[in-house]
C-alpha cells in the first residue's frame, strides 16, 4: 500500500485551469527532490511538495494554468535519467534539488534549455555564481552571519552591548560573537563581557543605567537560556531602571513555548529567515488545508514547516513567473507576494566572465561580456527578518 501511494505523489502530473479567464500560457513546473518514505530527507520532502501542490491549487483563481511533473530524485538516484525525460527540457521552473552532488547536472541543464532552478534548501551551490537561472533560497551560514550582524549594528546602534559566555563547550556561536565584536571594534564600540557564573554583583556592574542594554550570548542551547533569564531577572528586580533587551539565535524559535514569558519580559530578538505564527489566519487556513487534502497534519517537530514553504515558494515564483515570464528576478516588491511563513527577495551575484543574459535579451556569444563588476550570475535570496517578542505581549516581524 505505501508503494502505490508514493508512486502516485511522484508521478503525478497536475493540471489546474479555471476556464475562460485562464492565464493564455501553461507554467510547467518540474520537481526534482527526494520523494519517498524512506527516510527523513524524504518524508520532509514530501511534506514540501504536498505544500508546492496547495500552493498551485490556491493559484487556481488568477487563471493559472500549471502543469507540474514530479520525479523521485533520491539521494543516490540517477539524475541522467531524469533529465533524459523529454517532459524535464519542456519545464519553465524546476524545483531541486536537495543533494548538493546533484547540482551540476543540473546546472548545465537548465542552463542549456534557459528553464529557472529553485534550490529550496541547499546552501552549497557555487553554480549560483555564474548561472543566471539558478535561484537559491538558503545562504551559508558566513553569509548569514554577515547579513544579521549588519542589520543588528543598525538595530541596536544606541544600545551598550554585554556579552554572556555561557560556558557551553559544544557551541558553534563563537564565529557569530567573534565577528560580531570585530565589527564593534571598528565601530568605536566598547561592549562588555561577563559570564554566567560570575557573581551578582560584578555580573550588574557591567550593565548601563544611562542606556539600553543588548544581551547577546555564546549559545544557542534552551537550558543556557534558562539560567541567563534567571540571572536577568535578579538583576532587574535589584535595579528596575536598568533596560535589557534580548539578542538570540533562530532556534530559540523552538523553545518559545518554554521560554515566552520571559521573551515577552527581556524584549527578545530573534534573527530569523522565517516566522511560523500560528495563530495568523494565514496560518490556519494552510494547516487546516492540508490536513483536509492529506488527511494528517504537518510534521509538529519542524521549523519551518515544510508544507508552508513550499506554499510560499510555489505562490511567489508562479506569480512571477506569470506576471514576467523569462524578466522575472525575484527581486523585492516585484509579485505582490504575500508570505505565510517564509519571505523572499533576491538580488543578483556574480561578477564577470561571459553571461547568457545581456540587457534582458539572450546572447549565444560566449564572447558576450557584461560591463566590468556587474552582476552576472544566479540570484540569491536575502530576506532576513528579526522576530520581535515585545513587553506589551506581541510580536513583531521586523523585515530587511
Amino acid at each position: 500500500m505505501k508503494q502505490r501511494i508514493m508512486t502516485a505523489i511522484v508521478a503525478v502530473s497536475l493540471m489546474l485551469t479555471t476556464g475562460a479567464a485562464a492565464w493564455a500560457q501553461t507554467i510547467k513546473m518540474g520537481v526534482m527532490l527526494p520523494l519517498h518514505d524512506d527516510n527523513g530527507d524524504g518524508r520532509r520532502m514530501v511534506e514540501y511538495y504536498r505544500g508546492l501542490l496547495m500552493g498551485c491549487d490556491s493559484l487556481k483563481k488568477n487563471g493559472l494554468n500549471i502543469d507540474v511533473h514530479a520525479w523521485n530524485l533520491a539521494e543516490d538516484g540517477n539524475v541522467s535519467a531524469i533529465l533524459n525525460d523529454p517532459a524535464a527540457a519542456q519545464c519553465d521552473l524546476i524545483v531541486g534539488p536537495l543533494y548538493s552532488k546533484q547540482m551540476p547536472q543540473l546546472s548545465d541543464f537548465v542552463s542549456k534549455h534557459d528553464i529557472k532552478l529553485l534550490i529550496p534548501f541547499s546552501i552549497n551551490a557555487p553554480q549560483v555564481e555564474t548561472n543566471a537561472n539558478i535561484f537559491q533560497v538558503y545562504q551559508s551560514p558566513g553569509e548569514q552571519n554577515e547579513t544579521i550582524i549588519r542589520h543588528f549594528m543598525e538595530q541596536f546602534a544606541d544600545c551598550h552591548p554585554v556579552f554572556i559566555d555561557c560556558n557551553d563547550s559544544t557551541s558553534k556561536k563563537g564565529v557569530f560573537t567573534a565577528a560580531l565584536r570585530q565589527r564593534m571594534k571598528e565601530a568605536g564600540i566598547e561592549p562588555s563581557i561577563t559570564n554566567l557564573k560570575s557573581p551578582e554583583e560584578s555580573f550588574q556592574k557591567l550593565f548601563s543605567r544611562s542606556q539600553p542594554n543588548v544581551v547577546i550570548l555564546n549559545t544557542g542551547r534552551s537550558p543556557e537560556l534558562k539560567v541567563a533569564f534567571a540571572k536577568l531577572a535578579g538583576m532587574v528586580t535589584t535595579y528596575p531602571d536598568v533596560k535589557v533587551k534580548v539578542f538570540g539565535y533562530t532556534e530559540w524559535l523552538m523553545y518559545t513555548k518554554a521560554h515566552l514569558d520571559n521573551f515577552y519580559r527581556f524584549n527578545v530578538y530573534i534573527p530569523s529567515t522565517f516566522f511560523y505564527n500560528p495563530l495568523t489566519t494565514l496560518t490556519s487556513r494552510v494547516e487546516q488545508k492540508y490536513r483536509w487534502n492529506f488527511h494528517q497534519d504537518m510534521q509538529q517537530t519542524a521549523l519551518p514547516r515544510f508544507a508552508i514553504t513550499g506554499f510560499d515558494h510555489a505562490l511567489f515564483f508562479l506569480q512571477g513567473l506569470q506576471q514576467q515570464g523569462k524578466q522575472f528576478t525575484g527581486a523585492a516588491g516585484t509579485t505582490g507576494f504575500v508570505p505565510v511563513q517564509t519571505p523572499l527577495h533576491f538580488e543578483r551575484v556574480g561578477k564577470g566572465g561571459a553571461s547568457r543574459e545581456q540587457n534582458g535579451t539572450r546572447s549565444s556569444s560566449v564572447e558576450a561580456q557584461p560591463a566590468l563588476g556587474v552582476a552576472n550570475g544566479g540570484y540569491k535570496n536575502r530576506a532576513m527578518m528579526f522576530v520581535h517578542y515585545m513587553p506589551e505581549h506581541r510580536v513583531e516581524t521586523i523585515k530587511f
